[in-house]
């Protein structure tokens, strides 16, 4: 966590489907709650665990009722509906929760990205009913966990910490039903952000820079919109274009483990044989621990060698990689010089 703030992290997000198997989420709310429990002091952010459940395709049954799922931990069967996700949800503590909507493929066709869509809607109100519910008459009591001779006591906290709910905007790749299903939204009441979801899940890139510049008009500009699942560097660009304000992606990370960089040349493997005598930083004047320490040539030993110190520093490189270009994203809209910028900078990634 100091590793990501030092990187100018500001924003953390935690998934509610892996917490809720391991620990689960009463055992993170009795050790204090998400902030607590991880040591970070900023805001934070929970998915449903839609997409993981998602993911999940040959272990899950969708029904109005919610979702039957097995786990992928030990096989265990669960049951996720908009209730016990808000439950969930506000167990783990988190500042923004999303609500549980039904995730399908990019490339769906009409009829099904229409059902999705609407049983999102309607999981929407039952997730707000929920989340209101719980914030008027607080959370169910703990479980009575075993604490060790000498260890200080659980917490055993009863009210529900002041969270904002996100809805979430499907519809596929079908212009229309994002348009319905953001009116959908709006209809139902105020809200303090908006997510979309549903894609980066197979459609093209132009499908979902396509869908962006649908629901950039139709979303309030007073509230935040979050990009969910949407994380290269010319997808955040592309996405700050359509209107986008936060975004979330395991893809730094991910592809740091696995050995490719982002540059402003484009991405980088590391394990090409060109760097192996290469004395050069990843990325000339970068500030991570990476770039200012290390070259290129011992970056790839220590893939080579699987050491597990090239995998962090190539992900925190990654990191700190992202969290710069929005940081030069956002020094040129507040300049007026955007758009020339934005042209500029995605030209060059896109050659290399």
């Amino acid at each position: 966590m100091d590793e990501v703030a030092a990187a100018g992290g500001q924003m953390i997000l935690a998934n509610a489907y892996h917490l809720y198997l391991r620990p689960g989420d009463m055992m993170v709310r009795a050790l204090g709650g998400l902030h607590e429990f991880t040591r970070w002091g900023g805001p934070m952010l929970t998915d449903s665990g839609g997409f993981q459940v998602f993911s999940l395709s040959k272990l899950r049954t969708v029904s109005e009722a919610g979702i039957e799922f097995r786990s992928h931990i030990d096989g265990s069967l669960h049951q996720y509906t908009p209730e016990n996700v808000m439950r969930i949800e506000r167990n783990i503590g988190a500042d923004v929760v999303m609500q549980l909507d039904e995730l399908i493929q990019g490339r769906s066709d009409e009829s099904a990205a229409r059902s999705a869509m609407e049983r999102s809607r309607r999981w929407l109100n039952r997730c707000r009913v929920e989340f209101e519910r719980i914030s008027a008459e607080g959370r169910a009591p703990l479980p009575e966990f075993a604490v060790p001779d000498g260890a200080p006591e659980l917490a055993d906290d009863i009210e529900a910490p002041h969270q904002a709910l996100f809805p979430i905007v499907q519809g596929g790749t079908h212009a229309d039903l994002r348009r319905a299903s953001v009116a959908g939204i709006l209809d139902s009441g105020d809200w303090i952000g908006v997510a979309i979801g549903g894609l980066s899940v197979g459609e093209t890139k132009a499908d979902t820079y396509a869908m962006l510049e649908v629901c950039d008009p139709a979303i309030p500009r007073t509230v935040p919109r979050y990009l969910m699942g949407v994380g290269f560097p010319d997808d955040l660009i592309e996405g700050v274009r359509r209107g986008i304000d936060l975004f979330d992606c395991v893809a730094p990370t991910r592809m740091g483990r696995d050995g490719t960089a982002f540059t402003p040349d484009g991405k980088l493997q590391i394990l090409q044989s060109s760097h192996r005598t290469d004395r050069r930083p990843l990325v000339e004047g970068c500030t991570c621990a990476c770039c200012t320490k290390y070259d290129r040539a011992y970056m790839r030993h220590l893939f080579a060698s699987e050491e597990m110190l090239g995998k962090r520093l190539l992900a925190l490189h990654n990191v700190t990689f992202l969290i710069d270009v929005m940081r030069s994203t956002r020094a040129a809209l507040e300049s007026g010089e955007f758009n020339a910028w934005s042209d500029a900078w995605l030209a060059r990634y896109q050659r290399g």
